[in-house]
């Protein structure tokens, strides 16, 4: 199994060894519908069959000197009883395989969502989102259609097969032979047409998830799209990712129009016709029975004529549960380590010889360094020395590839990640807030926290005021990512919700990029106060937030060249002087 940041308590396990065994785990995982759909489907397609016996019987009375009424009124009992049969062995088969479709469906969303939640940031960071939602929503949904209506015709059309064949051979078994002939030919060339149906079914999806992927891209980037006048190439790279997509349709079209089984029925029909006429002209059958074989054999049509669309539903959604066991089975680098160590944290941090980077790039070498619990450490260097991921490691976003990182003398990958985690918030520069109500965006990570909780952690952050500017206060929804809000307003709020959990070790990422001097100062104060109790890590060029740091770390093309007070560091460091030489 691959290992995983994050799963849920009894978790069900499928068998994700191929799309087509993942998805008749998740079928038997409700094996009593199954058995009903299959139990169903026969005696659904048995009360058809005798539909066509009572027909047939019908005309044998009729054509009998000195039929009674009793006679013809019992076949048409016998005929009405076999089709309440056929309606209510129907409604339990479209509820069998409506059911499975739908728990089917909800199941695979559920396994999904919950993998995506166990993957790590390196994952996400070779990921088009675009694709992933098109997976996590279309895809899934070919699931359901796979099941209902796809694999529910399928076994009802091949019982429809089977069944009028059994019948005919107990009618008479020389009639089997061009139902025999045409049930060879059938299979065989439903045989071919699956074979080249699939390769268009799996790049029809993937061509959707390009274009979905695409798409998403432009709509997150809508300003940088008008900012530099790109609408018509955003329209014309969609466009042509669309016209790919259709021509995959008119593949499939292609491939459906070359259908040669309704044409071998056509024929099987009028042979079957000549060949009972034949042997009633030497009655070896009555007219009654040439009626019900022809019955018979016009029930093979149904099956004949589905597969066409059953068949390309189930085609589409194997491409489709493949698709998403791709996602699934993708391996992360991170586990959560559920026995691993949980406890209250001091917030001692330690780097021990550690090494780390990605893309074949070194981004940080042979780092070391102490931090004391309530310490606070302001980390500084040019762009690209690797100062943000300095601080990933310290919350397992990545693991180091040598070295330890040690929190109260315990390497990280021993921790278990929901207790590592829980005590250590980060505030970055970019702040991301959910399409929810500022109260619930300050929450976040906090669930329990009380209405007075929220506003003095938003007090504290220097939010309250603007936020009781908005006509429904804390209920005020904010946008997606929170574009309602400017830069410096989604700033606080991330502010309020890290003073709102209470870490153990804060990580400042450049929080305060986005806000005026004079705000700047009052969080500082706020966050000087809260420090005291917990150990801080500070990403900044701001002077103003480096001179109250106990320490401060200088990181230079991934190494720590240098480590101390302000005024140490300017008398002896020349590319911390040149640091703010640049940026003050």
């Amino acid at each position: 199994m691959s290992k995983r940041e994050f799963t849920l308590e009894n978790e069900y396990r499928y068998d994700r060894s191929g799309p087509v065994r993942w998805i008749t785990s998740h079928m038997m995982r409700y094996p009593l519908f199954p058995l009903i759909l299959l139990v169903s489907a026969v005696l659904n397609n048995t009360a058809y069959s005798y539909i066509q016996i009572y027909v047939g019987r019908g005309f044998d009375v009729i054509t009998t000197p000195g039929w009674t009424s009793a006679a013809l009124l019992t076949v048409a009992l016998g005929a009405f009883g076999a089709a309440v049969s056929q309606g209510v062995t129907g409604l339990f088969r479209n509820y069998a395989s409506s059911f499975i479709a739908q728990r089917i469906e909800r199941d695979a969303r559920d396994e999904l969502y919950v993998s995506l939640l166990g993957k790590s940031q390196t994952f996400y960071g070779r990921q088009r989102i675009g694709d992933i939602m098109a997976r996590a929503t279309n895809d899934v949904r070919m699931l359901n259609a796979m099941f209902s209506p796809g694999i529910m015709l399928i076994i009802d059309s091949l019982m429809g097969l089977v069944i009028p064949v059994i019948v005919i051979g107990r009618l008479d078994a020389r009639l089997l032979l061009v139902p025999a002939l045409f049930t060879v030919a059938l299979v065989i060339t439903v045989y071919d047409y699956n074979r080249r149906l699939k390769p268009v079914s799996m790049a029809q999806r993937e061509q959707f998830g390009v274009m979905n992927a695409r798409l998403a891209e432009a709509v997150a980037g809508i300003e940088v799209v008008k900012a530099n006048a790109q609408e018509q190439q955003e329209w014309e790279n969609f466009a042509r990712n669309a016209r790919l997509f259709r021509d995959y349709y008119v593949q499939q079209g292609i491939i459906e129009a070359r259908y040669w089984p309704l044409l071998m029925f056509g024929l099987a029909w009028a042979g079957g016709l000549l060949h009972a006429l034949l042997m009633w002209r030497a009655g070896s059958l009555t007219m009654g029975q040439v009626v019900t074989f022809m019955g018979l054999l016009g029930t093979l049509r149904f099956p004949t004529f589905i597969s066409i669309f059953s068949f390309n539903l189930v085609q589409m959604g194997i491409a489709s549960a493949e698709r998403i066991l791709t996602l699934i089975n993708t391996e992360t680098h991170l586990d959560e380590n559920v026995d691993g160590f949980a406890q209250p944290m001091r917030g001692e941090v330690v780097f021990e010889n550690v090494c780390f980077g990605y893309n074949d790039t070194c981004m940080l070498n042979n780092i070391n360094f102490r931090v004391n619990p309530g310490e606070t450490i302001a980390i500084v260097g040019q762009t690209g020395s690797g100062k943000t991921t300095l601080t990933q490691l310290i919350n397992r976003i990545f693991d180091v590839e040598a070295g330890r990182v040690l929190v109260d003398g315990v390497d990280v990958r021993d921790w278990s990640l929901e207790a590592l985690r829980s005590q250590i918030s980060t505030i970055e520069q970019d702040v991301f807030l959910f399409s929810r109500t500022l109260a619930e965006n300050i929450a976040f990570g906090c669930a329990d926290a009380s209405r007075a909780d929220i506003e003095r952690a938003a007090r504290e952050a220097q939010a309250h005021d603007f936020i009781m500017s908005f006509p429904k206060g804390y209920d005020t929804e904010v946008g997606e990512r929170g574009v309602t809000l400017s830069g410096g307003q989604r700033q606080r709020i991330a502010i309020a919700r890290a003073f709102l959990t209470d870490p153990r070790i804060l990580i400042l990422d450049d929080s305060t990029s986005a806000i005026d001097s004079a705000t700047e100062d009052e969080i500082q104060r706020a966050m000087r106060r809260i420090s005291r109790q917990r150990t801080t890590f500070i990403i900044t060029h701001r002077l103003s937030q480096i001179r109250w740091a106990d320490r401060i770390l200088v990181l230079r093309r991934g190494e720590l060249i240098d480590q101390g007070k302000h005024d140490e560091l300017m008398a002896r460091c020349a590319p911390y002087r040149q640091i703010f030489a640049r940026y003050d």
